[in-house]
């Protein structure tokens, strides 16, 4: 070998001095570096599980937000069902009351219209029998001849009248 220009143990030497860097620096730089990526590609991978974790929780809880939108959309509308449904109960009280009202006043307004309708049936009768009267007695101190009889019911009108009148 030493034709080729090798010196064997140079070679040797430098094999020995090689393998010991190599060990040196397989302990010293290699084990370090390779321990720091391992525990970069944990801390990467753990980053990478936490962010998955908190997608899901946001999206569940979106979804539980959507559902209580949802849910007290559906209350909103049930209050306001039943406001409305109270409303027209009122309001339909308001008018049977007010129809039964509106009915008793009637009753009332036409009982008192009969009433003074035949109280005044009563005093016209009242009246017809004394200008009859009257007339009977006018004519009883006349004779009962037409043209007498005609002035006498005329005279008697005229003084009922004036009578009214005073």
């Amino acid at each position: 070998m030493e034709g080729l220009g090798i010196n064997v143990p140079t070679l040797t030497a430098q094999i020995v001095n090689f393998a010991i860097l190599l060990g040196l620096l397989y302990l010293v730089a290699y084990r370090p570096l390779m321990r720091m990526l391992d525990e970069r590609s944990r801390r990467i991978k753990e980053s990478m599980e936490q962010t998955e974790l908190i997608k899901e929780q946001a999206a569940k809880a979106e979804q539980e937000t959507e559902k209580r939108i949802a849910a007290a959309n559906k209350e909103g509308l049930k209050i306001i069902a039943q406001a409305v449904k109270t409303g027209e109960d009122v309001r339909q009280k308001a008018q049977g009351a007010a129809k039964k009202e509106a009915g008793t006043l009637i009753t009332k307004a036409q009982i008192e219209i009969q009433r003074e309708r035949d109280e005044a049936i009563s005093e016209l009768r009242k009246e017809f029998a004394d200008l009859t009267i009257l007339a009977a007695e006018k004519i009883i101190d006349r004779s009962l001849d037409k043209e007498a009889h005609r002035e006498l019911i005329d005279q008697v009108l005229k003084e009922s009248s004036r009578l009214k009148e005073d």
